[in-house]
């Protein structure tokens, strides 16, 4: 019962991930340990709820039936707590989800930094040894751990308070001096308790004595940054805990990467990397045995070669600004008409980023990274993507025939989609309108999100799961209704509910494929339009001529640069446009499929009728080669 309450859970989790993305993808899955005690280190934590798609890849991979640590107050949410009982899932107390606003102000002590003083306060009451006091975000969430409750209006802490982008003692004096200048007395704060963890320790323990498989997500929640959050150690406590406790125990800490095409959107994209396994080395359990200092060394060291390990599998850019300019020379790099796999898209982003970290103090690579970021703001003023660029139209007639034929098209996929799109507008609408709403409630209260993007895709899933079947149960009335006013026999009234639920979903699956098709044709409109516009004729060429220069530095850059940090670099690029037998090349895609496949009326109607109605025809197809980077899977 418990394993098939466990698989029931995965069938239902596969099917909302079929129906949100439109394509996830698994690298590196061999490297799955089939059996044995193994810990599933992830990150980023992007994508709160939907980041059980790692669970489902690791389940349908291998048969893995792996529990998440899940922080206790989701389990108090509805569907998610449903779903993290069916999977068994291990709750984790977590101390700030029960932070309680403190009375009065506090202040620091100028001649200690460890000693709180507080005004109209109640610290004998609030605080107790080992809770944590906690000062507003605007001084970036400075925290430390209470030793000792003097009075009602004095306590001390373990050590100087710390917060986030280094404040320390002096930003928080600073911060202090200036409310004092404004009238106020001092700090707001919140009261965080002591959490044990024993109980969650003890299930994990026994869960890897057991051979089972855990999975954490060591930054401890979910954010939207271009970067990690400071790691916990928890998943090395455990590893090591474990070891000790049970001799002879083997864990493997199994490293998996997490990376979204735009996560917070419907029909996105997904690829999860999984790394070479690590053993868990004997003598950090040793030194772990032995306590003190050296338990803190092993902890410590453990934490950093899996650190290491995942830096193998992620894309981590130190802000923004970083991430857009690796993302556009990504697509630069490579030439107009040939696409990779989304897997291989991540690699390549994750290896031109290394690379950038490495030569990015160099002035020509601050240059290109200064005219990457300029052609980028032209490409918003055009209102175009960088992969229309190369497609929008010189010659006037020929835009125009493709403008109406695409326009055309775009009024049929509409006329199509519109039943299906129109009988679910109420559950967009509500699962936007909410999702938007817990955003900024979610962003008010976190410390570490940017726009809290991590939880919109996390509630139009729980939206829509609690609408469709409130929504279908409605239509079902509706159309019995119906039914009896029309004067329909007996049978039809009874047959009209099952009807309903079966003619519906097979409407929606229509309404999703066509609706797609139709945003494929609407996104090939911009650089058509912008060709027709009197006067963009020239800005458009300079436009390309800028594109091509572009990609030419960028490529002399990497085919000089990259063999300094890659043995295996081959200048013949990931894909050489020389090649005329095939060699060193990937097979060309037309509308999203391989040279080799045929375009299918369901899986790309836009390439299906194109190849029909113009008698355009797939390229053939050429032989996979070494990349530029010396591997196949780039």
């Amino acid at each position: 019962m418990s394993n098939l309450s466990y698989d029931c859970a995965m069938i239902l989790f596969d099917l909302v991930s079929q129906v949100f993305f439109r394509e996830v993808r698994t690298r590196g899955s061999h490297h799955i340990p089939r059996e044995g005690p193994v810990i599933f280190v992830a990150a980023p934590h992007s994508n709160q709820f939907l980041d059980l798609l790692l669970g489902l890849e690791i389940y349908k991979e291998t048969g893995r039936r792996a529990q998440f640590l899940i922080a206790a107050a989701s389990m108090k949410r509805r569907f998610i707590g449903f779903m993290a009982r069916l999977l068994h899932n291990i709750p984790v107390a977590r101390a700030q989800d029960d932070a309680k606003p403190g009375t009065g102000t506090v202040s620091l002590s100028a001649d200690d930094p460890c000693r709180i003083i507080g005004k109209d306060t109640r610290f004998t009451s609030e605080f107790s040894p080992r809770m944590t006091i906690t000062l507003p975000k605007d001084i970036g969430y400075a925290s430390s751990e209470v030793v000792e409750v003097i009075s009602d209006t004095e306590l001390r802490v373990k050590r100087e308070l710390k917060g986030e982008d280094d404040v320390g003692t002096a930003q928080v004096l600073e911060a202090l001096e200036q409310l004092r200048k404004e009238g106020a007395d001092g700090f707001s704060y919140k009261c965080v308790p002591y959490v044990s963890q024993e109980d969650m320790f003890r299930q994990v323990y026994h869960q890897l004595d057991q051979g089972g498989g855990i999975i954490i997500f060591p930054e401890g929640g979910s954010h939207d940054r271009t970067d990690f959050l400071p790691f916990k150690a928890g998943f090395a406590l455990m590893a090591l805990g474990a070891m000790a406790n049970y001799p002879g125990l083997q864990v493997k800490i199994q490293p998996a990467g997490m990376y979204y095409f735009h996560a917070h959107r419907f029909r996105s994209r997904a690829v999860i990397d999984f790394g070479h396994p690590l053993d868990v080395p004997q003598e950090y359990v040793e030194k772990f045995k032995r306590g003190g200092a050296e338990k803190r060394e092993a902890v410590g060291k453990l934490v950093e070669d899996v650190v290491d390990s995942l830096k193998a599998v992620t894309i981590r850019a130190p802000d923004y600004e970083t991430l857009q300019v690796i993302q556009a020379a990504r697509r630069l790099y490579l030439q107009p008409g040939q696409h990779l796999s989304i897997d291989q898209v991540v690699k390549l982003s994750r290896r031109l980023l290394e690379a950038y970290f490495h030569f990015k103090d160099e002035p020509r690579i601050q240059q290109l990274r200064k005219d990457i970021l300029d052609y980028n703001t032209k490409l918003r003023r055009f209102g175009l993507r960088d992969h229309q660029v190369p497609r929008a139209e010189k010659n006037s007639a020929k835009a125009a025939v493709l403008l109406v034929y695409r326009t055309i098209l775009l009024s049929v996929w509409a006329v199509l989609a519109l039943p299906g799109t129109a009988l679910n507008s109420p559950i967009f609408i509500l699962a936007s309108v909410i999702s938007a709403k817990k955003s900024k409630e979610a962003l008010a209260a976190s410390q570490v999100k940017v726009e809290a993007k991590d939880v919109l895709a996390t509630w139009k899933v729980l939206v829509a799961a609690a609408v469709v079947p409130v929504l279908y149960t409605i239509y079902a009335i509706l159309g019995t209704w119906l039914a009896i006013r029309a004067g329909a026999t007996i049978p039809w009234i009874i047959a009209t509910p099952f009807i309903t639920f079966t003619v519906l979903p097979l409407m929606n699956f229509a309404a999703l494929r066509f609706g797609e098709a139709g945003m494929d044709v609407l996104k090939s409109l911009p650089p058509l339009i912008v060709a027709l516009v009197p006067g963009q004729q020239k800005a458009l060429l300079k436009l390309k001529r800028t594109r091509e220069e572009l990609s030419k530095r960028l490529t002399d850059v990497v085919d000089e640069l990259g063999p300094q940090i890659y043995d295996n670099f081959k200048k013949t690029r990931i894909v050489d446009p020389a090649a005329k037998d095939g060699a060193h090349a990937l097979r060309q895609r037309k509308g999203g499929l391989a040279a080799n496949e045929e375009a299918s009326l369901l899986d790309d109607p836009m390439s299906w009728l194109d190849d029909r109605l113009f008698g355009w025809t797939m390229p053939e197809p050429l032989a996979d080669g070494d990349g530029a980077w010396g591997d196949a899977d780039y």
